[in-house]
């Protein structure tokens, strides 16, 4: 795979949210303006290798790089490698579809936590985007694997948008996930129906959640 080429985004004030008559759920309502300040995107998600990277420079052993939180995850589940990793005599296998396969270095990483995805962003330099920097982007920027890859973690707390109204007849469990300390996703996986891959699409697990396609786009500051 190619090398990261970050992805130049000039900010300023942008509007985020589903505007027009196509389906879309709620939480992805009003359409409002967000300011951005200028920022980077990876061109590409995050690669199986560069997470091993992460793994054998001690990523697992540094508090330092961890949210409490996630460090108390770390601890209580014995995180030592992404969910579906296994260490063998002939080197890190992956549990696939298709059974126990080698790990491939240039594939994409998938199944981490929020936690996981954060502390190798702060390892690297770099951080996680906003859900607005990703909406952004994904609608003015070419990226790679934005839709057909993993969904990739963002540093937003699921909340509601400015002015959100549920839907009528809206499921209140559905809705009450704003309260209950989710984490956003977006963009898309494999296994993403067609019809959930849009832009404005809002996914959303709690932070420690690993069993989902989820992966890693990162972002910088300028």
């Amino acid at each position: 795979r190619h090398p990261t080429q970050p992805l130049e985004l000039n900010g300023g004030l942008v509007e985020i949210g589903h505007t027009g008559s196509s389906f879309s759920y709620d939480n992805e309502q009003p359409r409002h303006r967000v300011w951005l300040e200028p920022y980077q995107l990876a061109s590409r998600n995050l690669t199986n290798g560069e997470y091993l990277d992460f793994m054998l420079d001690g990523g697992y052993q540094s508090p330092e790089l961890w949210l409490s939180d996630g460090w108390d995850a770390v601890c209580a589940g014995q995180w030592r490698a992404p969910l579906y990793w296994q260490h063998t005599d002939t080197g890190w296998q992956l549990f696939t579809l298709h059974g126990l396969r080698p790990l491939q270095p240039l594939a994409t990483l998938s199944h981490i936590s929020f936690y996981e995805a954060d502390a190798f962003a702060r390892w690297a330099g770099a951080r996680l985007p906003t859900e607005a920097e990703w909406e952004h982007a994904a609608t003015s920027a070419p990226a790679d694997g934005l839709f057909d890859e993993v969904w990739q973690w963002c540093n937003s707390a699921y909340l509601p948008y400015p002015g959100f109204r549920p839907a009528s007849g809206a499921v209140g469990e559905y809705n009450g996930k704003f309260m209950i300390n989710q984490m956003v996703l977006r963009g898309g996986s494999l296994a993403t129906p067609s019809g959930h891959s849009r832009p404005t699409y809002r996914n959303f697990f709690p932070a420690g959640a690993r069993w989902q396609f989820s992966g890693v786009r990162l972002a910088w500051a300028t």
